[in-house]
């Protein structure tokens, strides 16, 4: 690879490779990390098994490090609806309907889109495409905030928040029926349905499949076949408020994947063209991983999901 950079160095702060090897270089470790998986790293002349192989003091280390390829997504100016921002980072208040990255489907009028046209390449490289700067998705059709890397060190302090689940992130969303207790927590493995591929499912504890999921649920207001309820997330699981909610017969209004909804609401639903999970993305809480500032940020429930739960309210008065 002609603009491949080769660093070379030697361990002095023995532990875990990737640790150990950031603290011997300029990379960030979520950046080594790639790098490691991808068999670009060698320890004493052998490329390196996995980021938390231990590296002794004194190992000699070579990392290939390739130009970061061009991210396949093109800039397009795209309104988009910002809650904070700074040089290290930004926080979209992401509308439902848009897409975060480009896919098969969706190759373009993304949140990536928009991200490259406003940051003008100032998003942060981690994984080794330039300018993603994504650090963790919702759903399209769910609304709400969404925090976005600039530069690396951002990318890896937010990362290293989402792990260890510091991060605080507060959904609304609408169910069907009305949750017992209400107030809990569902704490399920998620994983990809043996039924159906598209959709993700609860999977037995002792399933080596899917991943710990871990939903605090508390309804806030009860109406006539449904109800208003905040979720708090301590991981971040793909449709995991979608999933666990339908799991325990509640699912979200409106949701085309899980959905569960009563008779009564479906003539509501279909009155008010609300196609979509009624799920939103409601608070956002992190310390900023460059100035240490404490950054908690709220968005307002969007229109259409206002008006289900206006209409839905007429029933109990």
């Amino acid at each position: 690879m002609s603009d491949t950079e080769i660093i070379t160095g030697t361990i002095t702060a023995p532990g875990r490779l990737d640790k150990a090897l950031a603290d011997a270089t300029d990379l960030s470790r979520a950046r080594l990390q790639v790098l490691i998986a991808e068999g670009m790293v060698e320890i004493d002349g052998k490329i390196a098994a996995s980021a938390s192989a231990k590296a002794a003091e004194g190992a000699r280390f070579a990392v290939q490090v390739p130009p970061a390829a061009q991210a396949e997504a093109e800039p397009q100016n795209i309104p988009l609806d910002i809650a904070y921002e700074d040089e290290f980072l930004i926080v979209i208040n992401k509308a439902a309907g848009m897409v975060v990255h480009p896919a098969a489907g969706n190759p373009d009028g993304t949140l990536v889109n928009a991200l490259l046209h406003h940051c003008s390449g100032q998003l942060s490289g981690i994984g080794g495409v330039a300018r993603p700067g994504i650090v963790h998705r919702i759903d399209k059709d769910t609304s709400g905030l969404l925090v976005v890397a600039k530069t690396d060190a951002a990318h890896e302090g937010l990362a290293a928040q989402f792990a260890d689940h510091s991060i605080h992130r507060r959904y609304l969303a609408i169910c069907a029926g009305h949750p017992k207790p209400s107030e809990g927590t569902i704490a399920e493995r998620i994983g990809r349905s043996d039924t159906n591929r598209k959709k993700m499912a609860v999977l037995d504890k002792n399933s080596s499949r899917g991943k710990h999921a871990v939903t605090h649920y508390r309804l806030l207001e009860r109406f006539e076949s449904a109800s208003l309820i905040e979720c708090r997330l301590e991981t971040g699981r793909t449709h995991q408020v979608r999933v666990h909610c339908a799991s325990i017969g509640h699912a979200l209004l409106g949701d085309p994947v899980y959905r569960k909804t009563p008779r009564p609401l479906k003539s509501l639903i279909s009155r008010l063209n609300f196609a979509r999970q009624a799920l939103h993305a409601a608070q956002l809480g992190f310390n900023h991983p460059v100035t240490g500032e404490i950054v908690r940020l709220e968005a307002p429930v969007p229109g259409d999901m206002q008006e289900l739960i206006d209409e839905l309210g007429r029933f109990n008065r």
